[in-house]
């Protein structure tokens, strides 16, 4: 099994003198010490000097160009926190795009990868992990929707991962924010809005399909009401870019829809991933995959964790091929690589966000 190393402040991969920056909290595994990788990096268009215009265009209209003032994040918070009542969370349903494929409720599928011999680690429903939790919004329908998240470590004290095909809709987000650890209606360490919406620009230009490979979304939050910081009351997990396809225990995490319990509980299991590499022209890529059962409509955004020195490290989110597998046994992650690193990094900087490219007329 491929074990990580952890690395604080990113030397050698990039400098903090470089980014102005100090302790960003990443693992980078050693193979990303070799000369081929040290080149890769200072030749990658966003790494080399972070340019905005390197993945941006303009600011995302889902999320605000320039951070808010401690007050109207405040009064974000304290309304976002009255709006999302037990009963309107339970009532959510999960984004339009998320597992869609024709079988995802055929519970009964056992996959062929990666052994049909093999039984399907079984999932339970838990009370959830502080560093995991939900985002909730409405759309344009006004119709409540939620997706899962983890809170990674960062300088900002502020940064959540998910999978982008959970926020890369254009439509309007109200109420769009993040409790961590939700479960049977409650917010146990309250809830935290939505600043700011990193996406790959590619993701926006091919799609859920074309652009499958880098669905992966870094989420900036303002503080919570009180001006608390979500990692400085959850904790967070370090994230891992090139993490390696085969991990024999991987804990996956996942928030599902809500048709048979009044209020969802978080799903848990352990499993191995493997390489998985698209048979479909449509959504090209290479991908971990999980045996997990019971992973409906709903659990997209959820992490994949394994062990680190520091507890758990994230190095996936369930999304990627169809949006995370058109089955429920079966779930995906696109493969965490420098284009993840960059987002990470934009975030941290505050850069513009990456947005859908206006049609030329």
């Amino acid at each position: 099994m491929h074990r990580p190393i952890a690395v604080r402040g990113l030397r050698p991969l990039l400098t903090a003198g470089l980014l102005g920056l100090a302790g960003l909290a990443l693992i980078v595994p050693p193979a990303l010490f070799t000369p081929v990788a040290q080149a890769a990096t200072t030749s990658h268009p966003v790494l080399a000097g972070l340019s905005p215009a390197s993945t941006s265009t303009s600011p995302s209209p889902s999320a605000s160009a320039s951070p808010p003032t401690s007050t109207s994040a405040s009064a974000s918070a304290s309304g976002d926190d009255a709006y999302w009542t037990p009963q309107r969370m339970a009532a959510a349903e999960p984004v339009a795009a998320d597992r869609s494929g024709p079988a995802k409720r055929n519970s009964s599928f056992r996959a062929a990868r990666p052994s049909a011999a093999d039984p399907i680690p079984p999932s339970h429903p838990f009370d959830g992990l502080p560093q995991v939790g939900t985002f909730f919004w409405t759309d344009g329908t006004n119709t409540g929707r939620f997706c899962g998240g983890t809170v990674v470590r960062s300088p900002l004290r502020s940064l959540v991962v998910t999978a982008a095909h959970c926020l890369r809709a254009p439509d309007p987000k109200r109420h769009l924010s993040f409790v961590p650890q939700y479960h049977d209606g409650l917010k146990p360490h309250g809830i935290y809005p939505v600043d700011r919406i990193y996406l790959d620009q590619r993701y926006y230009d091919l799609g859920t399909n074309g652009g499958a490979r880098w669905d992966y979304a870094v989420v900036r939050l303002g503080a919570r009401a009180d001006g608390a910081e979500v990692e400085d009351v959850t904790g967070g997990y370090d994230l891992v870019p090139y993490p390696g396809y085969d991990h024999r225990d991987v804990r996956l995490i996942g928030y599902p829809g809500n048709s048979d319990t009044t209020h969802p509980k978080p799903l848990d299991c352990t499993s191995s991933t493997h390489r998985y590499t698209s048979t479909d022209p449509a959504a090209p890529g290479d991908f971990l995959e999980i045996a997990c059962a019971g992973y409906i409509g709903g659990t997209s955004g959820g992490p994949f964790l394994v062990r680190d020195f520091t507890g758990y490290a994230l190095i996936g989110v369930i999304g990627g091929y169809h949006t995370g597998g058109d089955f429920p046994d079966v779930s995906y992650s696109s493969y965490f690589t420098l284009d993840t690193l960059a987002l990470y990094l934009h975030a941290v900087r505050g850069d513009t966000p990456a947005a859908p490219r206006i049609p030329s007329s």
